[in-house]
């Protein structure tokens, strides 16, 4: 919510007491301005009735930049630069907040299972009209079980986990790492990097220019030399599947549900991200499990027309 006295502006964050805290999102924001990057500035917290008055950084959204003119390169470079930036510092365990600290959870192998299974809880039923068998069931959860250990390339990073054009604005007046804006970042975690990195390239909202997913990743291996190449392109590759699998199920579950249909016309730019991502050999088993059971009209052409 946007408050407006006289000419200045400032941002009301509204976290409704038993649903939401503040703390995380204080905590993280307060580090991330310690790593020199633009957040809003924290003006006012009543943590008892989940309020924080925030710097407004403005609407220039990097969908509304790149619509306005600005380069999508320079804006998705920036970007890239911010995540480098975030992930070379050790991860903390716990982060000040108040008079107390928050814990930073860790993306369990477990917790990435459960968002996957989307796909049968809400997925599945929609396109097949029934339950999944649960022998079906049983080859999916052994088949990502047997890939979550290669999504571990590295020591965990704080990862944003919606790190994506909705919640990067582009502030041109600032400068260096501080032309991003970061916004909604209170679900952070230690996680693998290529999380981040999958959010950002594979945007399940918007299509990124073509050619810059690659240019980019070398850009951030770059800024990161102690990473394995390989090893981080094989992460990228089954974060990505995981990332796009969970995503179809939470735009289904959305639709049905919660009564928002609009998100599936992203469903065919999910599904060709995920099956980019099922042609690494590092997924075969993920990927022989849609060739035996998802056929195509179950896919991208099941929502063709939402599109």
């Amino acid at each position: 919510m946007r408050l407006r006295q006289a000419d200045k502006t400032a941002v009301l964050m509204i976290a409704p007491p038993g649903l939401e805290l503040v703390e995380p999102f204080v905590a993280v924001g307060q580090y991330l301005a310690g790593l020199g990057l633009s957040v809003p500035t924290i003006l006012g917290v009543d943590a008892k009735n989940g309020l924080v008055l925030l710097e407004d950084l403005g609407d220039l959204s990097f969908v509304a930049a790149i619509k306005a003119g600005h380069d999508e390169a320079e804006l998705y470079a920036a970007a890239t630069d911010v995540l480098a930036r975030v992930h070379n510092e050790p991860v903390p365990d716990s982060l000040p907040v108040a008079d107390g600290t928050h814990a930073l959870p860790r993306y369990s192998n477990e917790r990435m299972q459960r968002e996957v299974d989307l796909v049968l809880e809400w997925y599945w039923p929609a396109v097949a009209g029934s339950p999944v068998q649960e022998s079906v069931a049983a080859e999916w959860r052994a088949a990502w079980e047997a890939v979550w250990p290669l999504a571990w390339h590295d020591r965990p990073v704080l990862v944003q986990f919606d790190y994506h054009s909705p919640n990067l604005l582009w502030l041109p007046e600032r400068e260096g790492l501080r032309h991003v804006g970061v916004l909604d970042f209170q679900d952070s975690l230690q996680a693998p990097a290529a999380y981040d990195v999958v959010s950002l390239l594979q945007d399940p909202r918007r299509d990124v220019a073509a050619g810059l997913e690659p240019v980019l990743i070398e850009r951030y291996l770059a800024a990161r030399p102690e990473i394995d190449p390989a090893a981080f392109r094989t992460a990228y590759a089954v974060l990505g599947a995981q990332r796009a699998s969970r995503i179809l199920g939470v735009f289904v579950r959305l639709w049905k549900r919660d009564g928002k249909p609009g998100y599936l016309a992203h469903q065919p730019r999910v599904w060709a991200l995920l099956s980019r991502n099922l042609e690494h050999p590092a997924l075969a088993p993920v990927k022989a499990w849609f060739d035996a059971h998802m056929p195509a009209e179950w896919r991208a052409a099941r929502w063709a027309e939402a599109a």
